[in-house]
């Protein structure tokens, strides 16, 4: 009797296993808090600014590979606003919605499709996990059991400042805390964004920088047209430095075309 009952535990066990969720969509809600101040105090345009903005993606996973995209979803037009007079102009881009990140999570490769002023860009990168922490701390998600993980993470980004007319960009370093609720039972290595291969199970909800910017699976199911997860194409491959390259020197060339009375924000996937 003894001997049964191990052996029934073990194919308890053994079915746990095999049931494992290892291919799937989800979807995610970002929220990104709007962060912008001018020089001079123009509380005229800093109120027309909007203090967040609330975007969907979908997240594809099979075989050890992913793919993140936009959603389809209204509302996706770009922002403007000009203060009285026309003396200044803000500019808030949201990425294209032919925008992909195809990530290869057995390999740590990642392709990624950008548009950015109706030229697109195909990346070549490897992925960076940051160095995780897990704290102990659980909570249910869409009725999977997560456990909580904690990263810091170091950016670069770009601060702009116009003053007497006259654009200046600098870039500077941030460091931020990154917090991610990890569905264990669900053992892919992918997550919203830019955040692939980076933990043992799925990401479905993520916090950066203190509420700057968060990540919330609205829906998960075990289905996937696994023909999508590819990797997009195009004639020319840029690493990161050279889209980055790229990118600032386009970026100048429309402040210089506004003459510079503009500023430009993008949000990305």
């Amino acid at each position: 009797m003894k001997h049964i009952v191990l052996i029934g535990a073990a194919c308890m066990m053994m079915t746990a296993v095999y049931a494992q969720q290892k291919q799937g969509k989800v979807t995610y809600e970002r929220t990104t808090q709007m962060q912008v101040s001018f020089a001079g105090g123009n509380e005229e345009m800093e109120r027309m600014i909007p203090k967040t903005r609330t975007d969907q993606f979908e997240l594809f996973f099979a075989n050890d590979k992913s793919l993140w995209k936009q959603a389809e979803q209204e509302n996706q037009d770009d922002f403007t606003a000009t203060s009285d007079g026309g003396g200044m102009q803000v500019h808030m881009i949201v990425a294209g919605n032919n925008d992909v990140l195809f990530t290869n999570l057995a390999q740590g490769t990642k392709v990624e499709k950008r548009e950015l002023m109706d030229k697109s860009f195909i990346i070549d990168d490897s992925t960076h996990p940051l160095k995780w922490k897990m704290t102990g701390e659980n909570k249910t998600i869409l009725g999977h059991n997560c456990m909580k993980a904690t990263a810091s993470q170091i950016n670069q980004r770009m601060m702009m400042n116009m003053d007497n007319g006259k654009m200046e960009r600098k870039e500077i370093t941030d460091t931020s805390t990154v917090i991610a609720w990890v569905a264990m039972d669900i053992p892919v290595s992918a997550g919203p964004g830019e955040f692939q291969g980076q933990l043992p199970g799925l990401i479905l909800e993520m916090d950066v920088n203190n509420g700057r910017q968060t990540y919330k699976a609205l829906t998960i199911s075990d289905k996937v047209d696994e023909a999508l997860i590819k990797e997009p194409t195009g004639k020319k491959h840029y690493t990161s430095a050279e889209f980055k390259k790229e990118r600032e020197k386009m970026m100048k060339e429309m402040e210089q075309n506004n003459g510079g009375r503009g500023q430009t924000i993008r949000i990305s996937n």
